[in-house]
């Protein structure tokens, strides 16, 4: 029997309900795009139409992954983030709104450089990071680090999609260990803050399918932390910041990692939900701080 897109829609949504899922009704509007290759307005404007039986078998097979548990994004492989697509691996994280707040801070950041700004984007994975801030800072050089060679590769496929590949430099590399004294502006991360007790509480999406070296910040979620800003202390000049996304609760310890390292807190930002979700530290601020002068701001 003919299945319309609004027909197949309908029995999308019902199925991944009826397995529990939250967000059914996205998740559904998801995959019968990626399985028709159409866009939502594609999806509007040919409700009516009736759905090709390729189409049928692509949509089948997604809905039974989903309903198992794994994300939407993964199974069409890609996901949006800013002005981008961007491509997934097994060995990156999926990108997530949180790391939009990061990408508001580290951009203000780099507009106050009045020459072009080179920095690292450390455990890049996808490039979200250093791809949406080099598109947004035409003047800006990145190099990216990671563990994972197949991270490395998504992120450099990434970088050409966007058209910033020129000046994006994707290293395998353990944390800032690759970098010369005083080569950088800036060092950006979303590095692993999920503290390795935690690890099995994690949803299903998360724990099976994201991987463990990209989540698992040690026993106190803080170790990638005490690396990249000891690191950081070599590898910036004197005037030099370090921009990083944190995980709930923990910004005051990250910002008491940067003191014992030289560098005060000069920004908290918070997303939408009002929770501190990234942090600007700086040389700057630390010595403003020692001769008491006050440019931080408050945590809350």
């Amino acid at each position: 029997m003919a299945v319309t897109l609004a027909e197949a829609l309908r029995g999308a949504r019902a199925r991944l309900r009826e397995a529990g899922l939250p967000e059914a009704d996205l998740d559904a509007r998801l995959l019968l795009g990626w399985a028709c290759e159409l866009d939502a307005t594609g999806l509007f404007l040919r409700e009516r139409d009736v759905i090709e039986p390729a189409a049928a078998a692509r949509l089948e097979a997604a809905l039974a992954r989903r309903a198992a548990g794994e994300p939407a994004h993964r199974i069409i492989g890609r996901r949006a983030f800013f002005d981008h697509e961007f491509e997934l691996s097994r060995e990156t994280l999926e990108p997530r709104p949180d790391t939009e707040t990061l990408v508001h801070l580290a951009s203000r950041a780099l507009s106050e450089r009045p020459v072009a700004p080179r920095f690292a984007d450390v455990g890049t994975g996808t490039g979200v990071l250093a791809v949406s801030l080099l598109a947004l800072h035409p003047g800006a050089f990145c190099v990216a680090t990671d563990l994972s060679e197949g991270a490395l590769a998504t992120a450099r496929h990434n970088a050409r999609a966007a058209r910033v590949a020129d000046r994006f430099l994707a290293l395998r590399a353990d944390f800032l260990t690759c970098f010369a004294p005083m080569s950088l502006d800036f060092v950006v991360s979303n590095p692993p803050y999920i503290p390795t007790g935690d690890l099995p509480s994690l949803s299903r999406e998360v724990r099976e399918h994201d991987p463990l070296l990209a989540l698992d910040g040690g026993l106190d979620g803080l170790a990638a932390y005490r690396a990249i800003i000891g690191e950081a202390a070599r590898v910036l000049t004197p005037s030099g910041d370090i921009l990083v996304e944190i995980g709930i609760g923990q910004a005051e310890d990250v910002a008491a990692i940067g003191q014992s390292h030289g560098f005060g807190l000069v920004a908290a930002e918070a997303d939408l939900g009002g929770i501190v979700r990234a942090l600007r530290l700086s040389r700057t601020a630390h010595e403003s701080h020692k001769h008491g002068e006050n440019r931080t701001q408050t945590i809350g």
